[in-house]
């Protein structure tokens, strides 16, 4: 059986007219699946008689809340979703001046091994299709009721292992037919796939590639994030110099500041000569606390500091805002405490 909600509009147009119905029945069933139906008894104007045909190979399932937390300052929503077989995933939900934000998962769990990541915590299960992929949005949207204009992929799961279906995904949820969102409003953030990059550039679209960097050697990298022993700082670099070129984009670089491990303003220098003829931004990312590791957060004056060291130099800097402290908004902390 395969998810109704991972065909394209296409696709489903194609599987329609196989069936012996007129076209129309297709725009129809893919507005129900956008507004969050959980069954095709939810889809009242559509025959009986081609819902159990449709049912003999697809199935349509409503993401169930196993967990909601809402922070009291700020108003940030998190969710541990079910999914169609009991794993579970979470999504955050965001306020910004911009709009709505949502941050969604691509695969439970996560094979990467990044040690300051609670994600990878019991390593991975399995990864996400399209489908499930975009029912994070749309259950997400469906509870608080308001459109989500923005989503970023930085939940659990490496969505560059997962590229197939995060494609799916991508193509799906910008189709006008459905949530129309735009490419411009999507971030992808990957810890450093370095083929992937590549075959990712080739498809050009205009999203925002984040990358997860988190430190300015290969000795510092790889100790924190094994993905790096697999392919070095220097490749993945070239990799998104070549992936700007193709995109024209400009490339968001995330750093997880850690206390007396990458938070010097000799590994900000190093950050900016690495950094050097790339239009990029860099998201200053104070460290999670999370009990399996040991890392701290630098003093906000280290931190300034090292922002404003790139500054001079012309590399926009950025501390993330904090958003869901009071419910461990940070991914992986809900469904490790669930597992």
């Amino acid at each position: 059986m395969k998810n109704l909600r991972d065909l394209t509009y296409d696709e489903l147009e194609s599987v329609i007219v196989s069936l012996g119905e007129k076209k129309f029945r297709a725009n129809q069933i893919f507005d129900w699946l956008t507004k969050g139906v959980s069954s095709y008894e939810e889809m009242h104007n559509i025959p009986k008689s081609l819902k159990d045909k449709l049912a003999e190979d697809y199935y349509v399932y409503g993401l169930k809340i196993v967990k909601k937390l809402e922070s009291s300052i700020d108003g940030t929503k998190k969710y541990l979703f079910a999914l169609y077989d009991g794993n579970m995933v979470e999504t955050v939900v965001m306020y910004y001046k911009h709009g709505i934000t949502v941050c969604i998962s691509s695969q439970v769990g996560c094979a990467m091994g990044c040690k300051f990541c609670a994600s990878t915590i019991g390593g991975l299960v399995r990864s996400l299709s399209a489908g499930e992929i975009l029912e994070q949005v749309i259950f997400a949207q469906k509870d608080i009721g308001e459109r989500i204009s923005n989503i970023v992929m930085m939940g659990i799961g490496e969505p560059l292992a997962n590229l197939d279906n995060v494609l799916r995904f991508l193509y799906n949820v910008n189709d006008e037919k459905g949530l129309n969102i735009g490419y411009r409003h999507i971030s992808l953030s990957t810890c450093g796939i370095v083929p992937n990059i590549y075959e990712l550039a080739k498809h050009k679209l205009p999203i925002t590639l984040s990358i997860s960097l988190h430190a300015t050697s290969n000795e510092s990298r790889s100790s924190i994030m094994p993905v790096n022993n697999s392919f070095c700082i220097e490749e993945l670099i070239d990799a998104c110099r070549h992936y700007q070129h193709e995109c024209g984009r400009r490339i968001s670089f995330e750093y997880a500041i850690i206390k007396n491990v990458n938070d010097s303003t000799q590994n900000a220098e190093q950050l900016i000569r690495l950094l050097k003829g790339i239009m990029c931004h860099v998201n200053v990312i104070p460290v999670n606390n999370v009990d399996e590791n040991n890392f701290e957060k630098p003093d906000p004056h280290t931190v300034k500091v090292f922002c404003e060291t790139l500054e001079k130099k012309g590399i926009t800097a950025t501390v993330r805002r904090e958003l869901g402290s009071d419910i461990n908004a940070s991914c992986g902390q809900l469904r490790k405490n669930n597992m």
